[in-house]
C-alpha cells in the first residue's frame, strides 16, 4: 500500500528531481497531521459498527424506497449486503486516512465497482449518499475526540463518491 510519503518520493524519483520546497512542505503537512489521522482511524475502529448502523438508518430514513418492496435494500439479505458494503467503504477509508493517499481505495475498492453495481442494478446515488453520511459521522466523532481541523477526513470519502459518481461521456 502506498502512502503520502512513498507517493511523493515515487513522483520525484520518476522525474529525477530532488525534493523541493513544495515536497518538503507536503511532507511536513502530512507528518503534522499524523496524530489527527491516527485519532480519526481510532474513532472509526472503535465505533465502526455504530457508524455503519447510524449511517444506514439515516440513509433509509432519507430514502425509504430502498427498503420498501422492490427496493434495492428490501429483504434481509439485500439490507445486510448494503450494510456490509458500507462497512467495507468505511474500513478502506480508514486505511486511506492514515496513509494520506487514495491509492488503496483505487486498487482495492473502486476498480470496477461502478460497473459491477451497474450490471447488478445497484443504484449508485444511495451508495454515494451513504458514504457521505459516514464521512459526516466520522468528522463529528473526530472533533469530539479533540481533532480541531477535520478537513483531511473529507479526502478519502470524497474520493470514493467522486469516482463512483463519474459518468462516461
Amino acid at each position: 500500500m502506498r502512502d503520502a510519503v512513498t507517493t511523493l518520493i515515487r513522483n520525484y524519483d520518476g522525474t529525477g528531481r530532488y525534493l523541493d520546497r513544495n515536497a518538503i512542505d507536503s511532507l511536513k503537512s502530512y507528518f503534522e497531521s499524523g496524530t489527527e489521522r491516527v485519532t480519526a482511524a481510532t474513532a472509526i475502529n472503535a465505533n465502526a459498527a455504530s457508524i455503519v448502523k447510524q449511517a444506514g438508518s439515516q440513509l433509509f430514513e432519507e430514502l425509504p424506497e430502498l427498503i420498501r418492496p422492490g427496493g434495492n435494500a428490501y429483504t434481509t439479505r439485500r439490507y445486510s449486503a448494503c450494510l456490509r458494503d458500507m462497512d467495507y467503504y468505511l474500513r478502506y477509508a480508514s486505511y486511506a486516512l492514515v496513509a494520506g493517499d487514495s491509492y488503496v481505495l483505487d486498487q482495492r475498492v473502486l476498480q470496477g465497482l461502478r460497473e459491477t453495481y451497474n450490471s447488478l442494478g445497484v443504484p449508485i446515488a444511495p451508495t454515494v449518499r451513504g458514504i457521505q453520511i459516514m464521512k459526516d459521522i466520522v468528522k463529528t466523532m473526530a472533533a469530539e475526540m479533540g481533532v480541531n481541523d477535520t478537513s483531511f477526513i473529507d479526502q478519502p470519502f470524497d474520493h470514493m463518491t467522486r469516482e463512483l459518481s463519474e459518468q462516461d461521456v
